[in-house]
């Protein structure tokens, strides 16, 4: 009974990870049932269709990164520190994958993103969803750093989709070239990007 109780849980788990290793377009429900140890019967039992399991998997996946992300831009750390610590767990998040899978991945959500962007409006409005409220927490670092004379950053808002936009397009870079050195500069460009001195 142990099993077939986790089913759902396994199916969510499998389908984000051949999705983030190979692509959404090229994993099918078949892979995904035997990837997560679960009949086909199961699969339909909980979700009508492979894209009902991508946004549930998707949504369960950024429900459990919200926990940290909640711990790394806490309000008791200084502001521009949240954005360095959120880089170095993109780093070492990366690494681990690396160590797993012998690639490097990228970011899951804007891979699929790409891919799906314009054949799918469900996946598509799901991920918006995801990267605005991801975005929210650039944004309220930059802004209580603004508040405390550390940058001059008015418009936050602004900011924070350029600052996002910057560190995406490194993680993307890394995927493509499959060399994670595509992320030693990252909170350097970022500093230059916030107009930080080395020092601060």
């Amino acid at each position: 009974m142990g099993r077939t109780s986790d089913a759902k849980e396994r199916l969510l788990e499998a389908v984000i990870e051949l999705i983030w290793t190979g692509s959404y377009g090229s994993t099918s429900v078949d892979q995904i049932c035997e990837r997560a140890g679960v009949k086909k019967g199961s699969f339909y039992h909980f979700f009508e269709s492979k894209t009902e399991l991508a946004v549930a998997g998707i949504e369960h996946g950024w429900i459990e990164h919200r926990k940290q992300l909640d711990q790394t831009f806490s309000p008791v750390i200084p502001p521009l520190e949240r954005i360095w610590r959120c880089f170095r767990e993109f780093r070492e998040e990366q690494e681990e994958m690396q160590a797993k899978h012998h690639r490097v991945l990228g970011c899951p959500i804007h891979s699929l993103g790409a891919e799906i962007s314009t054949v799918d409006d469900k996946l598509r409005d799901t991920l918006q969803e995801i990267l605005s409220q991801f975005i929210r927490y650039y944004e309220s670092a930059i802004r209580d750093a603004h508040y405390q004379g550390i940058i001059e950053a008015p418009d936050a808002p602004a900011l924070a989709r350029i600052l996002f936009a910057y560190g995406e397009g490194l993680l993307l870079h890394a995927r493509i070239w499959n060399d994670l050195s595509h992320l030693n500069e990252m909170e350097a460009g970022a500093r230059r990007i916030l107009g930080v001195k080395a020092n601060e």
